[in-house]
């Protein structure tokens, strides 16, 4: 096979049914994954004001713990569904990916 051929198939080059499957997984997760940290994010400011005053409250270990609990809520929200911006996160990875190819 001459040096053309090998770039002529190197830029047809299309993904496999599998590979493709794998991308979809990995777009679809790496989407979830965004819109888990946008709601985080959102989320947030929400648990910053509350009084955590008491006995057992406030410290540096109530701020750690809590940002932790919101990290864990927005990673709920989002496996529950979310709020719609996994899909559109999705479709712009796909998108960008056929765009390099």
């Amino acid at each position: 096979m001459d040096q053309t051929a090998i770039t002529a198939a190197l830029t047809r080059f299309r993904p496999s049914p599998a590979e493709n499957a794998v991308s979809l997984k990995q777009s679809k997760r790496a989407a979830e994954e965004f819109e888990a940290l946008f709601i985080s994010e959102m989320l947030s400011p929400v648990f910053e004001n509350l009084d955590t005053g008491g006995l057992f409250g406030g410290g540096q270990g109530e701020k750690i713990y809590r940002s932790l609990m919101v990290q864990e809520y927005g990673k709920a929200i989002a496996k529950a569904g979310g709020i719609g911006i996994a899909d559109t996160v999705q479709r712009e990875i796909l998108r960008m990916q056929e765009n390099q190819q």
